[in-house]
C-alpha cells in the first residue's frame, strides 16, 4: 500500500547563463527540470503507485524574462497531472509594482511559439490547476497525459526588488486514462431579424481565464441586457469554446475567440473558428505581432485591439494599427483613458481623409469580469443580414455600428444630399464638394443627455439637452468640402468644469464627398 505522497523531492532553481535561450518572440528561460521515476523503477515488483508529488523551488530576480519554463519529464501510465504553486509578496516601497506571478501549462509537443503544445493558462487567477483526458480545470483543455517532457510555463507580470521567490508543486496521478468527449461548439447562426441592428458585447470573461461566471451566468445575464450575440474573449487560452453550446440558443449567437494578453497590450480575437489558440508570447520590439494577426484572419477572426490607452501595466497597445480591423474605444464604464481612445481614433480618421486610405471603425465592450461588471454596458449595435458569425463580422469591418451604454439607448444617423442621395453609419455619401447634406440624427433612450456632431474639424454642433423623454431628433447642414466626416456622441450631464460628460452613446462616421 501506498501513501498519497509516495515520495518527495525538493529542487532550488535559479536563473543561470546557461538557462537563457531565444524563443524567437520575447526571451525566455529554461530552468531545473522535475523528474518522476519510470514505471521499472517505482518499486522492486514494477508496479506504480497511485499518486507521486514532487516540489520545486527558485528565485527570479527584477528583470527576469517575460517566461520561465520549467521541464517536467512525465513517465508512462500517468492518468493526471495537477499542480499547485505559491509566490512570495513582500512589501515594496511605494509607486513600486510587487510581485505577480502568472503560469500555464505545454505538453510533450514543446513550448514553440504558435502553441502546438499549449494545455492551458490561468494567468494569476488560480493557485492550483489540473488535467487529464476527460476532464481539466477551466482555462485547461482535458486530453491524455502523455510521456514525455512537459512544462510548467510561469510568467513573471511584475517583480519586486527583493525578487521573487516560488514554490511549484506537481502531483501525478497513475492508472488507466479516461476518454476525451468530442468538442461540441455553438452554432454559427442564431434566429435573426434579416436585415437588423444587433446588439452585442465582444469582450467577456468567464471562469475559463480571470472571470467569475460560468458560460450560463454569463449567457443569461446577456440575454437580460438585450443582447442578440456575445464573443467568448478568454485570456491566452481558448479552453471556453467547447462550454458554449448549451448557453447559447435560436436568441442568442456565441462567437468564439480570446483576448490576447500580451506584454505590450492586448488584443481581441473576435470570432475565430472554434478550437482556435493564439499565442501571445510576445512584444512590440519582437516584431511577431503580424503573424499572429494573420492567423487570426486564416482562422475567420477580427483583430480587435482592446482598450488601447489602458493604465494597466502591459495593457496599453503598443504594436500600431496597421493589423487592426476595429479597436476597441469604449471598454467598461466610461473613464478617462476611454476618452484618450476617442480623441485618438478621431485622430485616426482624420489621417484616412488626408491619406485617401482605408479607416478603422470602433466598438465597445463590457471586459466584464465578475458582479459588480455589467455584461452589455456598453455594447455593440451592428447593422446585419442576419445573426450568424459571417454577417456581424462584416457589419463591424464597414462600421456599420455604434456603441451604447445599454439596450435602451437606440440612434440611427443619417446623411442625404439634395437628389435623393443617401449614406448611413459606416457609409459614404457620394456627393460633390458644394453640394448642401442634411445630417438627421433620431435617439431614444437617453434622457437629459446632450446631442454632439463631430466632423474632422472637431465638434460642429452641440444641441440643447434632450428632454426626459429621452427621444429627440437633430438636424445640421453641411457640405462635404466643409466637413469630410460626421459622426454622433450623446454625452451625459456634467457637474461642472469644461470637460464634457460621460458617453451614452456613439456611432462610427457617415463620409461625406467623392473622395
Amino acid at each position: 500500500m501506498c501513501e498519497e505522497h509516495r515520495t518527495a523531492q525538493e529542487h532550488r532553481t535559479a536563473i543561470g547563463r546557461r538557462a537563457v535561450f531565444a524563443t524567437g518572440t520575447a526571451a525566455a528561460i529554461t530552468l531545473g527540470g522535475v523528474s518522476f521515476a519510470s514505471a521499472a523503477d517505482r518499486d522492486g515488483r514494477g508496479s506504480p503507485g497511485p499518486r507521486e508529488t514532487r516540489t520545486v523551488r527558485g528565485t527570479l530576480p527584477p528583470g527576469a524574462p517575460d517566461f520561465v519554463y520549467v521541464p517536467v519529464e512525465v513517465p508512462d501510465g500517468v492518468r493526471e497531472i495537477a499542480v499547485a504553486y505559491t509566490y512570495d509578496r513582500p512589501a515594496v516601497p511605494a509607486g513600486t509594482p510587487g510581485n505577480a506571478l502568472d503560469i500555464g501549462l505545454f505538453d510533450e509537443r514543446g513550448t514553440e511559439p504558435g502553441g502546438r503544445g499549449f494545455r492551458g493558462w490561468s494567468g494569476g487567477a488560480r493557485t492550483a490547476f489540473f488535467l487529464r483526458a476527460d476532464d481539466a480545470t477551466p482555462g485547461y483543455l482535458p486530453g491524455p497525459v502523455r510521456a514525455g517532457t512537459w512544462h510548467i510555463a510561469l510568467g513573471p507580470y511584475t517583480v519586486a526588488p527583493q525578487g521573487l521567490s516560488y514554490e511549484i508543486t506537481v502531483t501525478l496521478t497513475y492508472g488507466e486514462p479516461g476518454e476525451t468527449a468530442r468538442p461540441v461548439y455553438p452554432p454559427e447562426r442564431a434566429g435573426g431579424r434579416g436585415r437588423a441592428w444587433y446588439r452585442g458585447d465582444c469582450h467577456l470573461h468567464s471562469w475559463h481565464s480571470d472571470g467569475r461566471r460560468t458560460p450560463a451566468e454569463i449567457a443569461a445575464l446577456a440575454r437580460a441586457a438585450g443582447l442578440d450575440f456575445i464573443n467568448s474573449s478568454e485570456h491566452n487560452t481558448h479552453s471556453a469554446h467547447a462550454h458554449w453550446a448549451e448557453a447559447a440558443g435560436d436568441d442568442l449567437l456565441v462567437l468564439l475567440g480570446e483576448e490576447v494578453t500580451t506584454r505590450n497590450g492586448h488584443v481581441v480575437a473576435l470570432g475565430t473558428d472554434p478550437g482556435t489558440f493564439v499565442d501571445w508570447r510576445y512584444r512590440a520590439r519582437d516584431d511577431r505581432f503580424g503573424r499572429f494577426a494573420r492567423q487570426i484572419r486564416r482562422a475567420g477572426g477580427l483583430v480587435v485591439p482592446a482598450h488601447p490607452h489602458a493604465t494597466c501595466i502591459g495593457c496599453a497597445w503598443k504594436f500600431g494599427f496597421g493589423e487592426a480591423d476595429a479597436v476597441e474605444v469604449w471598454n467598461g464604464p466610461w473613464t478617462p483613458d476611454d476618452e484618450v481612445a476617442l480623441a485618438d481614433w478621431d485622430g485616426m480618421l482624420v489621417a484616412s481623409v488626408r491619406d485617401g486610405r482605408g479607416w478603422i471603425p470602433a466598438m465597445g465592450g463590457s471586459d466584464a469580469h465578475r458582479d459588480p461588471d455589467v455584461v452589455g454596458h456598453p455594447q455593440t449595435v451592428v447593422l446585419a443580414d442576419d445573426l450568424s458569425r459571417a454577417a456581424v463580422q462584416e457589419g463591424i469591418r464597414a462600421g456599420r455600428s455604434y456603441v451604447a451604454e445599454s439596450r435602451h439607448v437606440s440612434l440611427a444617423l443619417t446623411a442625404s444630399g439634395g437628389r435623393g442621395e443617401h449614406a448611413g453609419i459606416g457609409e459614404r455619401l457620394r456627393v460633390d464638394g458644394d453640394t448642401p447634406v442634411t445630417v438627421r440624427l433620431e435617439v431614444a433612450g437617453a434622457p437629459r443627455c446632450t446631442v454632439r456632431l463631430v466632423t474632422d474639424q472637431g465638434v460642429l454642433h452641440t444641441g440643447a439637452p434632450l428632454p426626459v423623454s429621452g427621444s429627440g431628433v437633430v438636424e445640421w447642414r453641411t457640405t462635404p468640402s466643409y466637413a469630410a466626416y460626421v459622426r454622433a456622441e450623446l454625452r451625459h450631464e456634467t457637474a461642472a468644469g469644461p470637460l464634457p460628460g460621460a458617453l451614452a452613446a456613439f456611432t462610427n462616421p457617415i463620409f461625406l464627398g467623392r473622395r
